[in-house]
């Protein structure tokens, strides 16, 4: 080898170093890296550990059936399936366990646009266990036998060899979500005790993510349940929780947050154990879920223990249309799986948001253009409001020179009492209350906050498009990369953007209609408005889009409206007319709110005084 060419190999050789060295991987990256192999590992790790529960489960129940057991050829078989359906839903019944093991929803797309699936065996399971006098029934791993199948119904059989079974009937409602279970023992009363009146339910299942965004959904997603005569309640939606439930419940749901899987009880559900797992975000899951109850069973055959199901979206309408065929004669409240908010703005939701939103819809507009028109509709029905407020903030604005001079006759911080009297004393004089465009306000508020909750629990916004935005239930993400970024993840949110954007211009015009003169409170206040904006951003990037751009569509119409009631107004001829009604009024004539305020103001002036001459006397 020649002197030129070992010094072109070392040449190579430190340049491949050279490479490497710098193109290794930063700590940050390292660190990230093994998160990333510690989270699959982990991932995999739970899959393994549930796959070898469920084995030793098995296991265990095949040992405790033994040859003499009556049910010892149903410990035995092969699975097999029976497919129940209507217009709405199809269900997979399996002879193992007897249970249905897959719920599809014909009406709804997953994110992959093929038919929805609740879940299915992998996903869920019931386990119905009932005392015997010799040996106990544990139906999760028994194989029945389907009998009088149809296209909605069957019969699942467990016989026992005395010539006894226990039976599952099932019953597809028509054009519905709902399913009637039915448990029937029939030549079983020997293998019970008579003091047996109860059996065990033990239901599970993992929650699927069912849509695009994991964060926004899991704040929907919940196990929820219903007391008898009380209203709904629920476990955690961000936290693992586990509870003994006291009451005695009408209905437990698996929910998520566009669909629900909810099992009800014709005797109710006692001593129940929910639990509420959160999965690992990519798994695929959302929530595990456990429910460990027991409700009646009548070991003579003679009462049959009725069930219901409900595997479908969590529609107001829908739900509210199946409470009546409920089993029970009493209301079972399922709309309220649909959270419509507090109890003022859920009445606004209920009888005027759905209603005009159901009715806009009907037309077969975009949801996007819904929307708008929504908010064009809420707006106009508010305006006598707006306009009362802004009015109310224009008087005091006129009064601005009067407001100065006062200001400028106490500019010491210890006659702040005083200068705040003579403030009053001076809108008292004119007749304007700075109490005016508070009611207004106030009466606005809960109709924009009926909106904020109506709009993420709205179904038919689901998976509909509209500009940029491919799914108006999900964040828009047309900006997006592929790093996650504190505080704002892997995307902007467009409609979040020009939501927060509006947002400042609109706060402007509002501190601009209240600027009276200078305040340090009012200046305290301006900060907080701009700021709210910029908080607004990163709360609202994971959340729907839809919500976002009702928001950034308010904004708008509520920048034309005052730019047109600014149009409208002239502070001159208003501060005339002000002085006019001043010399019209009654001396001594104060409004109630101002009589109030100057009580207030004539209380606050006593205190402070002997608050002194106690400070005096000490001295």
């Amino acid at each position: 080898m020649d002197k030129n060419t070992l010094v072109g190999f070392t040449l190579i050789g430190a340049v491949v170093v050279g490479f490497s060295f710098y193109n290794r991987p930063s700590q940050e990256q390292m660190a990230r890296a093994q998160h990333y192999q510690d989270s699959v590992k982990l991932e995999l790790q739970k899959q393994e550990d549930l796959k070898r529960i469920q084995e030793e489960a098995a296991e265990k129940a095949a040992k405790t059936v033994d040859a003499s057991s009556i049910f010892y050829k149903a410990s035995k078989g092969t699975e097999k399936f029976t497919v129940l359906e209507n217009d709405l839903i199809q269900l997979t019944v399996s002879n193992k366990g007897g249970q249905i093991s897959k719920a599809l929803l014909k009406e709804y797309n997953d994110q992959q646009k093929q038919p929805l699936v609740l879940f299915d065996g992998k996903d869920a399971s019931l386990n119905i266990g009932i005392e015997g006098k010799n040996e106990n029934i544990l139906t999760g791993q028994m194989y029945f036998q389907a009998v009088n199948a149809t296209d909605s119904t069957v019969t699942m059989r467990l016989k026992a060899s005395n010539g006894g079974y226990l039976d599952f009937h099932y019953a597809l409602l028509p054009n519905s979500y709902m399913v009637n279970f039915t448990i029937e023992a029939k030549g079983m009363q020997n293998f019970f005790s008579p003091s047996v009146k109860t059996m065990n339910i033990d239901w599970k299942q993992r929650a699927r993510q069912m849509e695009k965004g994991f964060t926004f959904e899991q704040r929907y997603t919940s196990l929820t349940y219903k007391p008898v005569d009380d209203s709904f309640d629920y476990l955690s939606e961000t936290n693992n929780e586990k509870e003994n439930i006291p009451e005695v419940l009408d209905w437990v749901a698996f929910k998520n947050q566009y669909f629900s899987c909810v099992f009800m009880a014709e005797k109710n559900f006692e001593n129940a154990t929910l639990e509420s797992n959160i999965e690992q975000k990519g798994s695929g899951y959302m929530k595990n879920y456990a429910a460990d109850m027991t409700t009646f069973f009548d070991p003579s055959g003679n009462e049959k223990t009725r069930f219901q199901f409900y595997f479908g979206p969590n529609h107001f309408k829908t739900l509210l249309a199946s409470n009546d065929l409920s089993i029970k004669e009493e209301d079972q409240e399922l709309e309220d799986l649909v959270y419509l908010g507090w109890p003022v703005i859920r009445l606004i939701n209920r009888w005027f948001t759905i209603n005009l939103f159901d009715w806009l819809s009907s037309w077969g507009m975009s949801m996007g253009l819904v929307l708008l028109l929504m908010t064009i509709i809420v707006k106009a029905l508010v305006l006598p409001a707006t306009w009362k407020s802004f009015i109310s903030s224009a008087k005091m604005r006129s009064l601005k020179p009067y407001i100065d001079k006062i200001n400028a006759k106490y500019p010491k911080q210890e006659d702040a009492l005083k200068k705040q009297q003579e403030t009053m004393a001076l809108y008292s004089q004119y007749g304007v209350s700075p109490m005016g465009g508070c009611l207004p306000a106030l009466i606005q508020t809960p109709v924009f906050m009926a909106l904020f909750f109506f709009v993420p629990n709205a179904i038919e916004l689901r998976q509909q498009s509209f500009l940029w935005a491919s799914d108006l239930s999900a964040y828009d993400d047309l900006i997006s990369w592929n790093t996650n970024i504190p505080l704002i993840g892997n995307h902007i949110s467009i409609f979040c953007l020009l939501f927060s954007i509006t947002t400042i211009i609109y706060q402007m015009n509002m501190m601009k209609q209240q600027d009276t003169g200078a305040n340090p409170q009012m200046a305290a206040m301006k900060w907080m408005m701009y700021i709210m904006p910029v908080m607004f951003f990163f709360i609202f990037n994971e959340y729907a889009s839809g919500l976002s751009y009702y928001y950034f569509i308010s904004n708008l119409v509520g920048i034309l409206t005052t730019w047109v009631m600014k149009r409208m107004t002239d502070e001159k001829q208003l501060l005339a007319q002000l002085e006019a009604n001043k010399k019209e009024a009654k001396p001594g004539r104060t409004s109630g709110l101002m009589a109030k305020l100057e009580a207030l103001q004539k209380e606050q002036e006593r205190i402070q005084k002997e608050r002194q001459e106690r400070m005096n006397h000490n001295k």
